[in-house]
Order: C-alpha cells, then structure tokens, then sequence
C-alpha cells in the first residue's frame, strides 16, 4: 500500500459501503496526533469518535497491554480473572454505591442492549427514549434511537418505545407510569450534535422515575471516564441512576463496554440470562485499568473543564460560530450556514481530523492528554478554515 488513492480502492475491493469509502489511510499515532500512508500529520481531535480517551500509543496502556498479553490473552466468562475483578471493582467505586454491579461487554450498542434485556426482567415492557438521542445501531439499540433515518431502513422494530422531546420533562411526566420498565437517556446527546440539557432536567428525571418505580438508565457511552470532566457526565445533578452504560473511552482504545446496574436491579440477571464471548477480557480490561490509573493520577478530569473553557473562548471569536456547547472536552460547533461537512474536509486538508454530526454542527472530542501547544495550532487552523467561509 503505497498511498491513500491505493488503500481507498483496496477499501472498496473488500470492504463492504456502510462507511463509504475512507480518502486517508492512518497508519501510526501518537498521543493526539495521527499520521498517513503518505507520511502526513493531522491533530486527531477526534479521537476515535471520543474513544482515545489517553489517544494513541500512550506508553502505560501498551506497557500494560504488552503485559497481560505474555501472562493470559482470552478466557472465556466460564472463569474469572484478576483484571475483570479489579476493574468491576473500580466502576463499582466510581459509582459510589456499594450494590452496583457490572456486566462487561465490547461496545456502547452491546451495553444498551443489555440494558433492554435487564428492563424487560422487571416484569413491564415499555420503554422511554427521546428524540434526537443514539444507543446504537444492533436492532434492539436502533429501536431505541431517536433518529428516524437510521430507523427506516430496518423497520420493524422492537414494539413498546415511546420517544419524547429530549430536554422535556413536561412531556415525560406524561408518559412516564408504571407500565414503564425504563428511561435511557444521554448526559449530553453526542451524536446529535452534544446537544446539553439544562441543569436540573436529570434530577426531574430521577425524581420522576423513582415516583413510578421505573428504572432510570444514562447512556454515558459518550460522556463517560472523564471526558466531560466527570466520570460518567452526570455527577453534577447529585443523581443516582439505575443504570449506566459505558464503551469507547473505558477501553483505552480498545473494544471494551459495560452496563452498570445499581440497587434491586443489579440482581435481575440470573445464570444464562445474557452473556458476551468477549466481554471483559483480560487484555481490554488491563488497557482500562491502566487508563483510569492515567487519568486519576495526572489530573485530566480537572483539566478538562478548563480546556473547554479555552476552547468556548476561542472558537467563538469566529464570526462563523453561532456557539460553541457541550462539557469537558465534548464540544459541538455550531456555524452560523450549513457548511459544516466542507468545513471538516478543509480541516482535515490543513491537518486536522473533526466530525460534522449535521450540516451546521462539527463534533470534537480530542483525547484527555491533548497539549496546549496542539490546541493552539487546532485554534488557528479552525480560524484559518473560518476565512475561507467568510468571504
């Protein structure tokens, strides 16, 4: 492969279209950068879509990679492990309840899939998702996404969900009962442009689903270890959910998800209720334990909320960005015209990688470890790009 033209046909020789074509092939990275087969740099402030919580090649991850891979690679969930214990033992304690327990899994669909699984146990059938949101694209997490052109394609789906405006709770006291087995919502509905609710609406949401009896479930897939500067993205409202679903930054990179059940329903699931080959396996448990140790020990939560700070700042001195929202270092763009897709090319043509989630909205989610110095350069290419949309 000797450059991007060539690994963009061997792509569509062998690879199927559900991705479209890829015009970079990324072959090597490092913290937040990430370079070509053609030997080009580009700040990867993406991040793996918020997955590179540490970014790439972070030495304690491979370090602790390398390590587990000579002692024990897969063993299936016949046995256990001391890595899975340790870091079912760590969320437990990031929960800050005592009764929570964890099911490991490889990815954000696998764990709201699991969570489906775990509210049917309680007898009710119905579930409550909201409008805008994303869980993932198995058929059990598309059913409950709120977004009608992944939808269509593959209807019919799973029966019984009722889709509410997100950041309304007048609207989910009117259909939050107890013929409801369960909310899920997103701290911050990533996919949808991290698009943040007011400050409150989790604690009505708790409140409400406590009234009934119904379990609440946070999809911190996108939010979850530190990104937002919490661990989860939901600590702010003093809440307790029932469930958290969690994937891409707790494997440090590597495939790894979780769903977390707290109280009563921590006991729903019985031998042979649900299972995952993978799930857990010593070596993704080992990268994100050596994650969380990174993070813990260097201060990243803390740092992020002033890193969003520098970015809310900058970004809107742009005549083109109408806002900049989200937490941490989750934050959506928002332009003033629809250009976001040719503003996201032209990043990438000036060397940087970014996301537009819609045709105003360009994503960010750079890795935890991003430097000030590649900050900067991100500020300039982004008014550098800016200009040519000025004119």
């Amino acid at each position: 492969m000797k450059n991007n033209l060539e690994a963009s046909k061997l792509w569509e020789s062998g690879l199927q279209n559900n991705y479209g074509t890829p015009n970079i092939s990324l072959v090597k990275g490092v913290g937040a950068s990430v370079w070509d087969v053609e030997g080009n740099e580009y700040l990867d402030f993406l991040g793996g879509i918020a997955t590179n919580i540490l970014g790439h090649a972070h030495p304690k991850i491979v370090y602790a990679i390398t390590e587990q891979a000579k002692q024990l690679g897969h063993v299936s969930n016949l046995y256990s492990h001391p890595k899975v214990l340790e870091l079912a033992a760590k969320l437990q304690a990031m929960t800050g309840q005592e009764n929570a327990k964890v099911f490991f899994c490889n990815s954000g669909a696998e764990a709201n899939e699991a969570a489906l699984k775990l509210s049917r146990l309680t007898g009710r059938k119905r579930i409550v998702s909201t409008t805008g949101s994303f869980h993932g694209r198995t058929i059990g997490a598309l059913s409950i996404t709120g977004q009608s052109s992944k939808q269509k394609p593959f209807k019919p789906l799973l029966k019984n969900i009722v889709f509410i405006p997100y950041n309304d709770i007048t609207a989910a006291k009117k259909v939050i009962s107890r013929r409801v087995a369960m909310i899920i919502v997103e701290p911050i509905q990533g996919e949808n442009g991290v698009v943040v609710p007011d400050f409150g609406y989790l604690r009505a949401l708790r409140d409400l689903t406590k009234k009934h009896g119904v379990l609440l479930a946070l999809d911190c897939v996108q939010t979850g270890m530190g990104r937002t500067g919490e661990w989860f993205g939901y600590e702010s409202e003093g809440i307790v959910p029932d469930v958290i679903t969690l994937a891409k930054g707790l494997g440090g990179g590597l495939p790894l998800g979780a769903m977390i059940a707290i109280g009563d329903c921590a006991n729903l699931f019985t031998p042979g209720s649900h299972g995952s080959t993978f799930g857990g396996s010593p070596i993704a448990c080992a990268s994100a334990l050596a994650a969380i140790s990174v993070l813990e020990s260097d201060g990243l939560l803390a740092r992020n909320k002033s890193l969003e700070l520098t970015f809310k700042l900058e970004l809107s001195k742009n005549p083109i960005v109408s806002s900049v929202r989200g937490s941490g270092l989750l934050l959506g763009i928002v332009l003033k015209n629809e250009v976001a897709k040719d503003f996201v090319l032209k990043l990438q043509g000036v060397g940087v990688l970014a996301n537009a989630t819609s045709d105003s909205v360009i994503r960010i989610a750079p890795p935890l470890v991003v430097t000030d110095d590649q900050i900067n350069k991100f500020i300039e290419a982004f008014r550098k790009v800016a200009q040519t949309h000025e004119r």
